[in-house]
C-alpha cells in the first residue's frame, strides 16, 4: 500500500484535543504516521498518494455501540456486506453488533461463527456482543469468562432488561470479578408489556397502550443501587426521558462510575412526530415528549450522557407495514448517524467537538479498544465530511438492505465524503 497524505483538512480529534487545519500522513501499513500543521512528506513524494480535503473536517472513524446485523437467521433484513456498505457511507468504521440473531449469540460455537463470518464478509471493525443470559430468557447467565476470551466485547440482552433482581445482582457480581462490560436495556417488563408508545396525550389520542417513563427509571435505580455492592463495568444502552436523566445526575454526583448511551433518534424526534400511526417511528424505548428530548440534550452538555448510537435495527417491509401495536420496533440509522447528529450542531444545541467526542473516543474508552483516535501509530480509520453539504434522505438510495428509515424524506445538512479504514479508501 502506498503512503497517503490528506492535505488541507480541519482535523478534529477530541482524544488529543486537536482542532486545526493541517494534514494527516498515513504510512504504507495503514497507520497514522504524522498529523497537524507541520506534516512533512519525504522527498520521494511521488510515492505518496495525495488527497486535497479542501478544508473539510477529518475525524477518527465513528464507533457505533448499538448495531443489529441480520446474520445469522435474518439475512433478509441485513447482512455483513450491506451493513458494511451502510456503515462506511456514514463514516462508521467500528460497530458493536447485537446478539439477538437466530440462533442467539450465547455460546462458544456461535461466537466463533459470528467472528469468522464478520471477518470473511466485512472489512469493518466488528466487535460482537453476546447475550447476558442463555436464550435471552433472563434466568441463567452465560459463560462470561469463556466468551470474553473468545472475542466478545460486551454482554447484553437487547430490548429486554434482566427483571429478576437476584439474577441481576449475581450477573453484576460475576462481571465485577471478570472485568467484563454489561450493557443493560433499561425497561421494567410489567410496566411496559403490551405498550408501544410514550404515555401521554399522543397515546390517548391514538388509542394505543403506552409505556411510562418510570419503567425506565425503575430499572436504572435498581441497577445503580446494585452497583454500590458490585462495582462492575456497567453501561445503560439507551435512555429516553427526563426522569432517567435526574436519576443519572444524582448517582453521578454521588460518585458512582457507570456510562450512559442515547440513540440519535431520541435526540432528534419526539412522540409528536409519530403523527397518525407512522410505524417507522416506533422504537424501544419509545419516542418521548419534547421536554424529554430537550433534557437529553442538556444531559449531553452536562456530561451525563457518554455516547450517541444509531440503534440501527433493520426491519423488512412486512414487519413494519402493520397496525402500530403489531409493527416491529426500530429503524435503520448507521448511515445517517453523523448527518443527523450534525443537526444538533447546526441548531446550536451541542458543540461540534462534544458531538465528535460522543461518537469516537468515548465509546472507545467504554469498550477499551484502541480506536476513536488519530494519534500517531493508531490505525488510520478516518472519516472526512462536509458539515454544510445539504441533502435529502431517500431510503431507496441508502446502502442498508432494509429501508425502514424513520427520517425518510428529511432534509439534512452534512455529508460524509470519504471514509478510510486502516489507511485504505473504502468509501468516496
Amino acid at each position: 500500500m502506498k503512503e497517503k497524505i490528506l492535505k488541507n483538512c480541519r482535523i478534529i480529534d477530541p482524544s488529543q484535543k486537536i482542532n486545526e487545519i493541517g494534514s494527516i500522513l498515513i504510512d504504507d501499513n495503514g497507520k497514522i504516521k504524522d498529523l497537524g500543521k507541520n506534516v512533512k512528506i519525504s522527498k520521494s513524494s511521488n510515492k505518496t498518494e495525495e488527497f486535497d480535503c479542501d478544508k473539510r473536517i477529518a475525524i477518527p472513524g465513528i464507533i457505533d455501540m448499538n448495531v443489529f446485523v441480520g446474520e445469522p437467521g435474518f439475512e433478509y433484513k441485513e447482512n455483513f456486506r450491506t451493513l458494511t456498505q451502510a456503515a462506511l457511507a456514514g463514516g462508521v468504521t467500528s460497530v458493536v453488533t447485537m446478539p439477538n440473531t437466530k440462533p442467539l449469540i450465547d455460546n462458544v460455537s456461535m461466537v466463533d461463527f459470528i467472528i469468522r463470518r464478520g471477518r470473511d464478509k466485512s472489512n469493518l471493525n466488528i466487535f460482537p456482543a453476546a447475550c447476558l443470559t442463555r436464550e435471552m430468557a433472563g434466568r441463567e447467565m452465560v459463560e462470561f469468562g469463556l466468551l470474553n476470551s473468545r472475542g466478545i466485547i460486551a454482554f447484553t440482552d437487547p430490548y429486554q432488561a434482566i427483571q429478576n433482581t437476584e439474577i441481576m445482582s449475581r450477573i453484576m457480581d460475576y462481571a465485577s470479578d471478570m472485568g467484563v462490560l454489561i450493557m443493560q436495556h433499561v425497561e421494567d417488563y410489567e410496566l411496559s408489556k403490551n405498550g408501544c408508545i410514550n404515555e401521554g396525550e399522543i397515546a390517548t389520542r391514538l388509542g394505543l397502550q403506552s409505556i411510562p417513563s418510570i419503567a425506565e427509571k425503575i430499572i436504572i435505580e435498581r441497577d445503580l443501587t446494585l452497583l454500590e455492592e458490585f462495582p462492575c463495568r456497567y453501561h445503560i444502552n439507551q435512555i429516553s426521558s427526563q426522569k432517567s436523566v435526574e436519576v443519572i445526575k444524582k448517582n453521578k454526583k454521588n460518585g458512582k462510575k457507570f456510562t450512559t448511551g442515547v440513540s440519535i433518534n431520541h435526540l432528534s424526534l419526539n412522540d409528536n412526530d409519530i403523527g397518525d400511526f407512522k410505524t417507522f417511528l416506533k422504537f424501544a424505548p419509545p419516542l418521548r415528549s419534547e421536554n424529554d428530548r430537550k433534557s437529553l440534550i442538556t444531559a449531553i452538555n452536562s456530561d451525563l450522557i457518554d455516547v450517541i448510537v444509531s440503534a440501527h435495527k433493520p426491519e423488512d417491509e412486512e414487519s413494519k407495514r402493520l397496525p402500530f401495536a403489531q409493527a416491529a420496533s426500530g429503524s435503520i440509522g448507521v448511515e445517517t448517524l453523523l448527518p443527523l447528529a450534525l443537526e444538533l450542531y447546526h441548531n446550536k444545541s451541542v458543540d461540534l467537538l462534544k458531538l465528535i467526542e460522543l461518537l469516537t473516543i468515548n465509546p472507545a474508552k467504554i469498550l477499551k479498544i484502541d480506536k476513536g483516535t488519530l494519534k500517531v501509530g493508531s490505525d488510520a480509520d478516518i472519516c472526512i465530511f462536509d458539515p454544510d453539504k445539504p441533502w435529502k434522505v431517500d431510503a431507496n438510495k441508502l446502502k442498508s438492505k432494509s429501508k425502514n428509515a424513520a427520517i425518510e424524506n428529511k432534509s439534512l445538512q452534512g455529508k460524509v465524503l470519504m471514509t478510510f479504514l486502516k489507511g485504505q479508501l473504502v468509501y468516496s
